[in-house]
C-alpha cells in the first residue's frame, strides 16, 4: 500500500502545492491557472510531465468539471440542481466513491474492489489529505480525483461567497 499527503498552502494565491509520498518526498506538483479560463489544474510527476488534468467547463448552466489522466478523460463531477443543498454527482467508468467525499472521507471503488481510501486530517493548518492508495494502478486517478473535489469545493465556496457579497 502507497501513502500520499496533500497539504495546501493557505492563501497560496498562485494555486500551487506539493503532493509527498509517505517519506515527505516530494511525488506531484499541482498548479492551477492563475486569471485563465477555462480553470484548470495541472498534476505532474517530479520531472515535469503532466499526468492530469481538471478542466471546469465554461458557459454551463451548472458547474461541471472534466478530469482526465494521461491523456483519458477518466471522471467527470457536475453539479446537480437542487434548491436548498449542494448536491454534485461522480460519473467515471467503473468507479464509485462510497463515503463522504464532500468532507474528504471516502473509498475509491473500481469494478467493486477498494482501491483506495482518502481521509482529511483534522488539527492542520489549512486542507491535509491522506491518500492510502492499495492498488498503485490507481494512483494517479485517485491523486486527480482528491485535486478535482478540492477545485469543486472551492468553487462552491467562493460562489457561496460572492452570492451572500453580492445581496
Amino acid at each position: 500500500m502507497k501513502q500520499l499527503f496533500i497539504k495546501q498552502k493557505v492563501f497560496s494565491i498562485g494555486e500551487k502545492f506539493t503532493v509527498k509520498d509517505q517519506d515527505e518526498n516530494d511525488a506531484y506538483y499541482v498548479e492551477g491557472s492563475f486569471l485563465k479560463f477555462p480553470k484548470t489544474f495541472s498534476i505532474m510527476d517530479t520531472t515535469g510531465n503532466e499526468i492530469a488534468k481538471i478542466t471546469k467547463k465554461i458557459l454551463s448552466f451548472l458547474p461541471k468539471f472534466f478530469v482526465e489522466v494521461n491523456g483519458q478523460e477518466v471522471l467527470t463531477i457536475k453539479k446537480e440542481f437542487s434548491f436548498f443543498k449542494a448536491r454534485y454527482s461522480i460519473d467515471a467508468a467503473g468507479i464509485e466513491v462510497n463515503g463522504n467525499w464532500w468532507d474528504m472521507n471516502f473509498e475509491v471503488v473500481q469494478h467493486g474492489e477498494v482501491v483506495g481510501s482518502v481521509n482529511k486530517e483534522w488539527f492542520s493548518w489549512g486542507d491535509s489529505y491522506k491518500l492510502e492508495i492499495i492498488n498503485e494502478d490507481m494512483e494517479e486517478v485517485m491523486l486527480a480525483l482528491v485535486v478535482a473535489i478540492d477545485c469543486v469545493k472551492d468553487d462552491e465556496s467562493n460562489a457561496a461567497g460572492n452570492f451572500t457579497a453580492s445581496t
